[in-house]
């Protein structure tokens, strides 16, 4: 790299100052090295290694980014550089054959991709060594520093990133093993950070004690809890649509809305993660983290600016403001032929379908229900957002048996924005029918390649920006909602509704929605748009 600089010039698309100035005209001098830590499972393979290659690919022209030359990636080859480190004993080419598999693209057979591939694979070198032990960490900060010295980066302004694509378990011997071989020796500019998944801690007292171990090792600033949800097109359109689109401002509150659903549906069971699945359950695993993710964007009141503390400080807020889940507005399931999977105890009572209602106990949503439902094996796949108005006083034109207006966020699969409203029906009758305003991503924005989740989230990481990341206090708030009724459930004082695979869930839960308030729309079915 030489003297060279790797910047990230201003984007051509308008922002606001305070966003612009905290990511534009970046400049950092060192390289880059990311460890995957865990590199030969599943997580790496499936997610973290083709997140890394698309980030590689992308060309940063698309998004009216520039760079020195056009025709490099977000990773540039010659600064960049990708260790893999797990206990597994394989070779590096060992490894890039585990992986090629996943980045091969059904729809891109091309000579391009395929060269893209290789040259990207050769970036990955693989260390071998226990998630304990020095000599294996030691081994480690040994590669990564010949490659910093074959860069001719200056000591210190190397940029070190760890994915911890591993179970929380190693966590804490694998940050003080990073701490105590792999940082950079001095700062001048450069920085080392750590990526972590989910689950953070199973209630609040085993996620307090891995915040204060991690804490005790590493500044907040470094840490980036990741929450894929927070990666997706449409969750990161939520501040956008609500703060910068005037007809919402008035809307958004108990005033105006009656309800508002929050919804994660799986039509296939737990597929050979029963074991990990049965020691989480549906709440852990979907519900405290990623659904409430979603709650706080929704809810959350407009920060002073999109400085990523600002933006959290709100989210906190939000979560503060819950009031303590209730028996009564809780409704569990579980598919019948669960326990049925080896791997999961015959007397499980791990929920597989949970529906809950959380209540906001502010100004703009006093008396609203926020109702989170997830769940496995239903009869379809889909993940939503869906705000329903209060009914038209004085309704003049007897529409209301017709269902309400709703504001609909499609997060998942076909996304889309659409809002249900209702209109005259065509023809001589002055009669009305429900229709929508209608934005299809893949209608409107048929040229565009709408990244994954993990890519969004890893260039973020690299960028500095902890938006979309979750901050310890937040995180702390959010188990405080939940581990009373986890703490229940795991001592069998309620139990799961057995329920039919293929169905909409337990029968209860639809009787917990009509009880929330929520007002079914008949005779309506929303239809992705064909292109």
């Amino acid at each position: 790299m030489g003297s060279r600089a790797w910047s990230v010039e201003k984007r051509s698309t308008l922002k606001s100052d305070s966003f612009s100035k905290d990511i534009d005209n970046l400049l950092e001098t060192g390289c880059l090295s990311i460890i995957v830590l865990g590199a030969s499972g599943d997580l790496a393979k499936k997610k973290t290694f083709p997140a890394l290659f698309n980030l590689y690919r992308e060309v940063l022209g698309k998004f009216g980014l520039l760079n020195e030359a056009i025709n490099k990636g977000f990773l540039p080859s010659d600064e960049v550089h990708i260790f893999g480190y797990a206990r597994t004993k394989i070779s590096d080419d060992e490894l890039r054959n585990r992986i090629r598999g996943y980045l091969i693209n059904k729809n891109d057979a091309s000579s391009e991709h395929s060269e893209d591939i290789n040259k990207f694979l050769q970036l990955i070198k693989y260390v071998s060594g226990s998630y304990d032990g020095e000599d294996g960490f030691r081994l480690l900060d040994k590669e990564i520093t010949e490659h910093e010295f074959s860069k001719n980066s200056q000591e210190g302004t190397s940029r070190r990133l760890f994915y911890f694509a591993l179970p929380p378990s190693v966590y804490p011997s694998v940050c003080r093993m990073i701490k105590l071989c792999c940082m950079n020796k001095s700062n001048l500019g450069g920085w080392t950070r750590i990526v972590v998944e989910k689950p953070f801690g199973k209630d609040l007292d085993s996620a307090e004690q891995l915040s204060a171990q991690i804490g005790g090792l590493f500044d907040e600033s470094q840490i980036y809890r990741i929450d894929h949800y927070l990666g997706k097109e449409l969750v990161q359109n939520l501040l956008v649509l609500r703060f910068a689109n005037r007809m919402f401002l008035p809307l958004w509150n108990r005033d105006n809305i009656d309800n508002v659903q929050i919804v994660f549906r799986e039509d296939f069971g737990t597929e050979g993660r029963g074991g990990y699945f049965d020691e989480y359950g549906i709440i852990r695993d979907i519900i405290q983290n990623h659904l409430l993710q979603v709650l706080c964007l929704v809810a959350m009141e407009k920060p002073v600016s999109l400085k990523p503390e600002h933006i959290r400080d709100e989210k906190v807020k939000v979560l503060q403001s819950v009031l303590p889940i209730t028996d009564d507005e809780v409704v569990l399931g579980q598919y019948e032929g669960y326990t049925d999977d080896p791997t999961v105890p015959d007397l499980s009572n791990t929920p597989t379908f949970a529906s809950l209602i959380l209540r906001i106990h502010n100004e703009r949503w006093e008396g609203v229900p926020f109702i989170l439902k997830a769940g496995k094996a239903l009869n379809s796949r889909k993940a939503e957002i869906r705000i329903q108005f209060k009914d038209v006083p004085g309704d003049i034109y007897r529409c209301q048996k017709q269902g309400r207006n709703e504001f609909v966020i499609r997060l998942q699969p076909s996304e889309a924005i659409y809002m249900k409203l209702t209109v005259k029906q065509p023809g001589l009758e002055m009669s009305t029918v429900q229709s929508e305003l209608d934005l299809s991503y893949g209608q409107r924005y048929q040229q565009v390649k709408i990244p994954e989740a993990y890519e969004r989230l890893i260039l973020d990481t690299i960028r500095g920006d902890q938006q979309h990341f979750v901050r310890r206090d937040e995180l702390k708030a959010a188990w405080e909602i939940f581990t009373p009724l986890l703490h229940r459930i795991d001592n069998g004082e309620m139990k799961p509704i057995p329920y039919t695979p293929g169905s909409r869930g337990p029968a209860e839960a639809d009787e917990l929605l009509a009880k929330s308030g929520y007002v079914q729309t008949h005779g309506y079915i929303w239809i992705p748009p064909t292109l």
